[in-house]
């Protein structure tokens, strides 16, 4: 490890400004999420105090993940030494140093962070926020005009009213049923929380009703070059990642983006009119990808049900590979009060290893992470997911003083749970079964769920 430099000699021109520009002026620059701009010297002094601390910490710069046995591409945080070299500096007095010695300011498209798109949209119209009141669910359709069927790597997000956006997902519509429901509604877009949670519309009791009824259950989201599906989506903290090699996601002609937009107000009235960048692939895809989701449909059968002053309540969703499969991407969901977040995979020779631990969750860092390398899993590998919330006074998220019983749903003061795997199959048709086993585990898990029962996670 690089040594520090003595707080002597230590100066924003040679020493600071370096770590700054490489890993914290994405955000922190005008127009971007950061509170404040760190593009300068002035800019760096009058915020010192909080960059020590922040860098101390480990707060910032932003990344949840802890030790994985399987690293992840594009890791951000600093160095021990970094962190050390900006501690002395602040002790220093921060002291300028030889400007002529300081690296030039990175420069960064403005317009689109990775290019300009193939194609761009936008909502139609406004959309009004309210300052106060619940949690408002609306989902909004934006005619994409496709001539032919397109392959997309990915859809980037620029939302007017970025502070209220708790989260989006966009999903595209080739049957026109989005078109209907939204001419219904008098307003931008129609109500409710259709794709929110790959629920359909219906509630956790619902489903288990259908269920004992022998009626079909809805699928979670996927995109299985047959026709519509999700290609995406925004979550605080996130930032649009191409899909990695040839992989894409299928959006036939004539389809429609719908946006199923989850608003949490702030205090003050804000207009949403997103703006949507779409970046095409160049060809089709050699092969598809599904999503394993643990619990299924983000903890929403589990039962959850979260007493006052509980630090360690916990739920847990196991599921067994049944074809040979390599795992690109891992991310996860929870609420404010999600505290330890883990996926660990036990191979069919017994080891065990961690392919996603989060120590300390938080709401607003949300992300998705794409493994450095393939993650090989073979047919009858088990992965088990547990996730751990703490509603005690002592957890500095909880947005309830005193806490409150917590339970699973929508709103921000409630809590879901679930960390989704991405993957690929390793063989032609590794894909059949995995499907046909997420639906059976979607079944267990309604049948199994502890809401028939009475009781929730433990």
């Amino acid at each position: 490890m690089a040594q520090s430099t003595q707080a002597t000699d230590v100066t924003w021109a040679e020493h600071v400004a370096p770590i700054l520009f490489k890993n914290c002026v994405t955000c922190h620059r005008p127009g971007e999420a950061g509170p404040f701009s760190l593009l300068t010297y002035e800019n760096a002094k009058e915020e010192a105090g909080e960059i020590a601390e922040a860098t101390r910490t480990k707060y910032m710069p932003p990344w949840k993940p802890g030790p994985s046995d399987f690293p992840f591409a594009g890791a951000r945080g600093l160095t021990d030494a970094e962190i050390d070299t900006v501690q002395r500096w602040v002790k220093a007095g921060t002291p300028q140093g030889d400007v002529r010695k300081a690296p030039k300011p990175p420069s960064f498209n403005d317009d689109w962070s990775l290019g300009k798109p193939d194609l761009i949209v936008k909502m139609t119209e406004p959309f009004t926020v309210p300052a106060d009141g619940r949690d408002v669910y609306r989902n909004f359709v934006i005619p994409l005009n496709l001539k032919e069927d397109k392959w997309v790597k990915v859809v980037d997000y620029k939302p007017s009213a970025r502070p209220v956006v708790h989260h989006a997902i966009f999903v595209t519509d080739p049957t026109g049923a989005a078109r209907d429901l939204d001419a219904k509604d008098p307003g931008p877009g129609f109500g409710g929380i259709m794709g929110a949670t790959g629920l359909g519309g219906r509630s956790p009791a619902a489903m288990v009703a259908a269920a004992r009824r022998g009626q079909p259950l809805p699928s979670q989201p996927q995109n299985t070059g047959r026709g519509g599906g999700a290609v995406g989506g925004y979550v605080p903290g996130g930032r649009p990642t191409p899909l990695r090699d040839d992989l894409a996601f299928f959006v036939p002609r004539g389809a429609d983006l719908v946006v199923a937009t989850h608003f949490h107000p702030n205090g003050q009235v804000m207009q949403e009119q997103s703006t949507f960048g779409i970046y095409f692939a160049s060809r089709p895809p050699s092969k598809g990808f599904a999503g394993i989701q643990l619990p299924p449909f983000v903890g929403a059968l589990k039962g959850i049900n979260i007493p006052p002053g509980s630090a360690n309540y916990t739920i847990t969703d196991s599921f067994v590979v049944p074809s040979d499969l390599l795992a690109f991407r891992v991310g996860a969901h929870a609420h404010y009060i999600g505290k330890e977040l883990r996926m660990t995979a036990t191979f069919p020779d017994g080891t065990k290893k961690t392919l996603f631990y989060i120590p300390d969750w938080d709401l607003n860092w949300q992300g998705q992470y794409d493994f450095k390398d393939l993650v090989a899993l073979p047919a009858g590998t088990r992965l088990d997911v547990s996730i751990r919330y703490d509603n005690s006074a002592a957890n500095p998220h909880n947005p309830s003083m005193p806490p409150m019983r917590v339970t699973f749903g929508e709103q921000s003061t409630n809590e879901m749970g679930a960390i989704t795997l991405a993957v690929i199959p390793a063989r032609p048709g590794g894909l059949v079964p995995l499907h046909e086993a997420i639906e059976k585990h979607l079944r267990d898990a309604v049948m199994n769920s502890p809401m028939l029962r009475g009781r929730g996670g433990r």
